[in-house]
């Protein structure tokens, strides 16, 4: 009986342009949350390295071969870059003046040295477990991580040598030592691979392993800093780069190119959300006043009922129940059309080349949920209180 005389002679014109802007805005939103997330964790995989860090180096050029001008940074270089704006956390990479060689110790694969130049960078750029990055002289091993361009080396000798290829699993079972020289002597220490990185181009080390080696095995040449570890602000990627190229410094390029993909997809998608956001509000403004609008309509209607002995809560409860089954209507109508959007979506990124991972995200969905609450406490509140005043 409320039903009837409540909603039957509504105008729903106003109603419906509401529940399309609502729709639309809900839908852009939902998607905009998801791909924002996504875009952020895409480049991540596997990569020991954290979110936005950066490897910057001085680039090479003919002044440093007529030894005119200089590849490592001096202590006000590396202050001056720790004060910019975009930089979030920066820290010099430590390098080796001691000799060391990696060289194979297990029978699954044929005997195999190198010299090679190892790195350490604080701990705090990396997702390595800290139990795992650690090491102290008597240490039964040295944890590294390798460079997977190392690995394809492996690869490319052991297939010479008629042998099998190692995957990453197997290469971490694989026992390797080091060689710590200089001109008066040599140590030996056993190596696990706890790690891969496509980003660092030496065999990284626990900082206290590269002290040790280098208090211990000192050479006449003296450590030097020539690359530094750099965490960037998120938004700040474009200031980042124009900084590199008005100081002459350089970043490895598929580090370049995914954050200016992630920094300009991101920026789209937070403008985006804005957008949606401010969608939302409006549509939800203008249900809500249709509500008010229904009410004030039928003040008579609600006030015969009143009298008649319904009770305010039901009357309250009847109008805040049909404006819930069409704020659910529209927030389901939202999240189908994001799926439908999702699959096409993704299906365009595979193409492009760009893997992102195909679940849902939490917080889209949660949005969607935080919005319903919202509406549904206001549109109670409102329908509350107008549904008293016509007493």
């Amino acid at each position: 009986m409320i039903k009837k005389i409540l909603f039957s002679y509504q105008n729903k014109t106003q109603l419906i342009i509401a529940m399309i802007g609502s729709f639309l805005g809900f839908t852009f939103l939902v998607t905009s949350i998801h791909y924002l997330i996504r875009v952020n964790e895409f480049g991540e995989g596997e990569e020991i390295l954290g979110n936005n860090t950066m490897i910057i180096q001085k680039k090479v050029s003919n002044f440093n071969s007529l030894k005119l001008a200089k590849t490592d940074f001096s202590e006000r270089e590396i202050e001056s870059i720790r004060k910019e704006s975009f930089t979030e956390t920066l820290e010099p990479i430590l390098s080796n003046s001691f000799g060391v060689s990696l060289q194979t110790d297990s029978e699954l694969v044929p005997y195999f040295r190198s010299d090679v130049f190892v790195q350490s960078i604080d701990n705090s750029f990396t997702r390595i477990d800290s139990d795992q990055w650690k090491w102290s002289p008597g240490d039964d091993f040295v944890p590294i991580v390798l460079p997977r361009d190392f690995l394809v080396m492996l690869n490319t000798f052991a297939s010479a040598k008629g042998i099998p290829q190692v995957s990453d699993d197997l290469a971490k079972t694989i026992g390797f030592k080091f060689t710590l020289y200089n001109d008066e002597k040599k140590e030996w220490e056993k190596v696990k691979i706890v790690g891969f990185t496509n980003e660092v181009s030496a065999i990284l080390v626990p900082s206290s392993f590269m002290e040790y080696g280098n208090k211990n095995f000192p050479t006449s040449v003296p450590a030097k800093t020539t690359q530094l570890m750099l965490t960037v602000k998120e938004g700040q990627f474009g200031e980042f780069e124009n900084y590199l190229q008005k100081r002459s410094l350089e970043s490895k390029e598929n580090s370049m190119i995914v954050g200016k993909l992630k920094s300009v997809a991101g920026t789209l998608f937070s403008i985006l959300i804005g957008i949606s956001i401010i969608t939302v509000f409006l549509a939800g403004l203008v249900l809500v006043q249709y509500a008010q609008l229904l009410i004030s309509r039928n003040e008579y209607e609600i006030r015969t009922l009143l009298r008649q002995g319904y009770s305010p809560t039901k009357i309250t409860k009847t109008i805040l129940l049909y404006f819930l089954k069409v704020f659910a209507v529209i927030s389901s109508a939202s999240i189908i059309a994001f799926s439908l959007a999702k699959l096409y979506i993704d299906s365009l990124l595979i193409k492009g080349g760009i893997q992102v991972e195909s679940g849902y995200t939490l917080l889209s969905i949660l949005a969607v949920i935080l919005a319903f609450g919202i509406y549904t406490i206001v549109n109670y509140f409102n329908a509350k209180r107008g549904v008293l005043k016509t007493q």
